[in-house]
C-alpha cells in the first residue's frame, strides 16, 4: 500500500489488511508493507491521529516507521496499490515498464465508494481519520475478496 509520506493512509491500510488476513486465518497467504511516494529517509513515527482511531476500532498498532517506495519493491510485491490518483501517477513514473501490470489503486476491487481515492486526512481533522478507516476496511475486504475468487 503506497501514500505519500507513509505516516497515515498507508500504514493504516497495512495495520488493517494484516489484522484482517490473521482473523479470517490469511496470514500464511498474504504479506503487506506500506511505504510513501515521497517518505523521506528520517523514519517518522505514524501519525498519532491514525494510531488513536486504530485503537479505538480495536487494532493493535505497534511501532511503526515510514519508508520510500524503493526499485526492490516492485520487484517483491504481487501488487503495488495506490491510495490516489497522484500517488498512481508517481508510481507508474518510477515502476519498471514490465512491471506496471502490478499498479493498482487500493480501492479498485471495492464498490460504492465514490471516487476510488483514500483522501489524505494529515491536514484535516479525527472524522478525516475515521473515513480513512472505513475506506481501508472496505478496501481490504475488496482486495482479499477479488484476490481469493
Amino acid at each position: 500500500m503506497v501514500c505519500t509520506a507513509n505516516v497515515c493512509r498507508s500504514p493504516m491500510a497495512e495495520v488493517v489488511a494484516t489484522q484482517i488476513a490473521q482473523r479470517n486465518g490469511l496470514s500464511q497467504k498474504f504479506r503487506f508493507e506500506s511505504a510513501g511516494t515521497h517518505a523521506n529517509k528520517s523514519k517518522m513515527r505514524i501519525d498519532s491521529r491514525a494510531v488513536a482511531v486504530l485503537e479505538r476500532r480495536g487494532y493493535a498498532v505497534k511501532k511503526m516507521r515510514s519508508k520510500p517506495i524503493e526499485k526492490k519493491d516492485f520487484q517483491r510485491f504481487d501488487f503495488i496499490l495506490a491510495m490516489d490518483n497522484t500517488n498512481y501517477s508517481e508510481l507508474q513514473r518510477i515502476c519498471p515498464p514490465e512491471l506496471q501490470h502490478k499498479l493498482k489503486m487500493f480501492l479498485a476491487e471495492s464498490k460504492g465508494v465514490g471516487s476510488g481515492e483514500v483522501p489524505d486526512p494529515y491536514y484535516g481533522n479525527s472524522e478525516g481519520f475515521e473515513r480513512v478507516l472505513d475506506l481501508c476496511e472496505t478496501g481490504v475486504q475488496g482486495l482479499l475478496r477479488s484476490t481469493l475468487a
